[in-house]
């Protein structure tokens, strides 16, 4: 009986290939990720105006243009304008890269300038305040449970 049996790693067995959901195609692709550096669009023109304030304001900002040949899985590249014919840009937005750390010093800089300007709001609502009729509480909030009859 056993001498009947078929090798099972010899037979197959037939797969149905199930078709993949319509989802919404990206309006910019996202590239390949590289250790260490964050990427983003920046604006190179607008309505076929360039924009070179924006570009040198964000290049000053530390912000590098992506050479396409770095990314070749990005292949909708056209070229728009000649000054960035090596680059990846797409609809007037050109790849940019820049180092985390710099991102982690400007996401630090703007939440030092937030946290000065709620203090000198805070600061100057306490020297309108009163006792007998306060502008505020603290910022704190409490949480209770339960109907507290006990």
């Amino acid at each position: 009986m056993a001498e009947n049996r078929i090798n099972r790693t010899e037979t197959t067995r037939e797969q149905k290939s199930h078709r993949k959901s319509w989802q919404r195609p990206e309006l910019l692709p996202t590239p390949n990720e590289e250790p260490g550096y964050v990427f983003r669009w920046v604006r190179v023109s607008t309505q076929g105006q360039i924009d070179p304030t924006n570009v040198s304001s964000k290049l000053r900002q530390g912000w590098e243009p992506v050479k396409a040949a770095d990314h070749p899985e990005i292949t909708m590249v056209t070229i728009e304008n000649e000054k960035f014919k090596d680059n990846i840009v797409i609809g007037g937005l050109m790849l940019c890269k820049i180092p985390q750390e710099a991102v982690d010093e400007r996401n630090g800089y703007f939440e030092e300038q937030a946290d000065a300007q709620i203090k000198s709001v805070d600061n100057n609502l306490m020297r309108e305040n009163d006792p007998r009729m306060p502008l505020f509480n603290d910022r704190q909030s409490k949480v209770t449970f339960g109907k507290g009859n006990n």
